[in-house]
This record gives C-alpha cells, sequence and structure tokens, in this order.
C-alpha cells in the first residue's frame, strides 16, 4: 500500500498515486522503469503542477547516461552537476496546471496554465548559476504530477502555443538566451550559429533574429 500525501492547501483531494518514469541507476534504456508512487506534496512556497506535456533533451539523455563525468574523473558516471540520487523521476522541461500550493505564497497560481524554469539558482542577479536542475537533483515531469518553487512556475494562460510546444522551450531556449546574453548580442551584429538545426541551435537563431541581429545559420547538408 502507498501512503496518502497529506492534503496540499486549496486541494484538499488529489490522487493517492501517479504514474511515473523512473531512472534505476546511469545506463541505457533498460534503467527506465514505470512505477506507481505517491503524488508529491508541495512544501512552503511550492506548487503541485498536473503534468500536461514533458520535453525530452539531451540534458536527460546525458544524465540518465552519466555522461557529464567530473573535472578530477572525466570517466566517473554523473549527472551535469554531479551524483544523483535513484531512483529519479526524469523530466525538465514541463508544461501544466497548477492544482495546490504548499500555502498561501504561491496559492494564486491555482488553475494558471504555467511553464516551469527547471532551474534553481546559487543566488540573485543574472550572474547566478544553476544550482540544481528539475528531473536531476529533484524530480521532474515524466510523471503526472510534478512539485517545483512557485517562483519558477510561469503563468502563460495567454499563450497560443500547445502544451506540448511550450515543453520544447525551457533547456534550449534557456541555453541559446543565456548564450546571446553572454555575448550581448544586439541589433547590427552578426551571429554564427553552428548546429543550427537543433533545439537549441534554432532557439539561438529565432533570438538573435528577434534582437535585430543578422544571423548565419550552419547545419549538415542532410538536416
Amino acid at each position: 500500500m502507498l501512503p496518502t500525501p497529506p492534503p496540499a492547501s486549496g486541494q484538499p483531494h488529489l490522487p493517492r498515486s501517479m504514474r511515473a518514469a523512473v531512472i534505476t541507476g546511469h545506463g541505457g534504456l533498460d534503467v527506465i522503469e514505470m512505477r506507481e508512487v505517491p503524488v508529491p506534496r508541495p512544501g512552503p512556497g511550492e506548487v503541485l503542477v498536473r503534468v500536461h506535456a514533458a520535453g525530452c533533451n539531451n540534458t536527460d539523455l546525458w544524465t540518465r547516461e552519466g555522461s557529464y563525468g567530473a573535472a578530477e574523473d572525466p570517466g566517473i558516471k554523473t549527472g551535469w552537476l554531479g551524483p544523483l540520487d535513484f531512483p529519479r523521476i526524469q523530466g525538465a522541461d514541463v508544461a501544466g496546471t497548477v492544482v495546490a500550493s504548499g500555502d498561501e505564497t504561491a496559492a494564486g497560481l491555482i488553475g494558471s496554465r504555467v511553464l516551469v524554469d527547471p532551474a534553481e539558482y546559487d543566488g540573485p542577479g543574472p550572474d547566478a548559476r544553476p544550482a540544481d536542475v528539475l528531473g536531476s537533483e529533484r524530480d521532474g515531469g515524466f510523471a503526472e504530477y510534478v512539485v517545483v518553487p512557485g517562483a519558477r512556475a510561469h503563468s502563460v494562460d495567454g499563450s497560443p502555443l500547445t502544451d506540448a510546444e511550450l515543453a520544447c522551450l525551457p533547456i534550449a531556449y534557456g541555453t541559446a538566451l543565456g548564450m546571446l546574453d553572454r555575448g550581448a548580442v544586439s541589433k547590427g551584429h552578426t551571429v554564427l550559429v553552428t548546429g543550427a538545426s537543433g533545439g537549441v541551435g534554432l532557439a539561438a537563431v529565432q533570438l538573435a533574429r528577434a534582437r535585430g541581429a543578422r544571423v548565419v545559420a550552419v547545419c549538415s547538408g542532410d538536416k
């Protein structure tokens, strides 16, 4: 029997359990298992999101494979930011609806369609670095529900994009935006984008063009 999670603010009738794809260690597709697990409970400042769509990108694949290594031992199997705890629910790119909050600080989001920023940061300001990532250091969106900080759940109620389209954005577009910010790209610049057919490459082309830059996109002929 699975334990029943305590009621969360604003939603006393949550399901007792949910389906989730978990990884049991680093490796190939054989380490992925479908399991029935308890629905997580949001804590202070957190919200519970009913997942509508979750993207899969290279970050998810390399984290599962343990391909990031470490400075002192490049061959060691780790996640992006270090060793992982298993089992782990992956899925960094999440779109869904907020169904509960852990306290009143984020209760205003209940019922909102949201896109989740997958990162928590090591400090304030534009130079802060990710301290953990959804689906890596904490359970992510390859499940029916996921808990995220309320400050990282951004309302997209007015977006014309589908949930699947929204779930393509956070990692790829966040990575591209960070590079353009570091390069201070603006109108009149010329930006060379290599690998322009991939997720980050496509994002860099679109975002650089939106800033008024001239873009030169490079990819292999078959793409």
